[in-house]
């Protein structure tokens, strides 16, 4: 709980620099489209996939929400811009959370589910699952939260 707690100490320390802008959805919105997303665990990885035959990272994204009423853009860039910062906002179910992997800034992203997990398209080979924010990998590569 400790490491969590200093993430999200880290995304609200960040997010304050940031111009203020107000999200776009309702909380319920959100939130159903982390529980879309969350059914669609076990289902097969696939690059440029944006339905239950197979998802990358932004497709779940895009797809979830869908789901749930909401029209997101298809790239990760795209959601992020799409997105709001959070200043000083606790993480709430169905915020995006944006991750810097292989030397790419902002080159993945998941949804929050609440209790410290996320789901999320890791890569080739795998399936969509769900992770904790505070393992040590998904922590260092943290860059931040933002709500649609």
């Amino acid at each position: 709980m400790r490491g969590f707690l200093s993430v999200c100490a880290s995304l609200v320390l960040a997010a304050c620099a940031s111009t203020p802008t107000a999200p776009v959805t309702d909380p319920d919105s959100s939130a159903r489209a982390a529980g879309f997303a969350r059914k669609m665990v076990g289902k097969p990885y696939r690059y440029g996939g944006s339905s239950p035959t197979g998802f990358d990272c932004s497709g779940l994204i895009q797809y979830s929400y869908k789901q749930a009423g909401v029209s997101l853009p298809r790239s990760t860039d795209e959601q992020h811009r799409l997105s709001q910062p959070l200043r000083g906002a606790h993480l709430r179910r169905g915020d995006l959370l944006f991750f810097d992997q292989e030397g790419k800034k902002k080159s993945h992203v998941g949804i929050y589910l609440g209790d410290g997990q996320f789901v999320h398209a890791p890569s080739s080979g795998k399936t969509v699952r769900t992770d904790r924010l505070d393992s040590p990998y998904w922590k260092k590569h943290l860059s931040e939260a933002r709500r649609i």
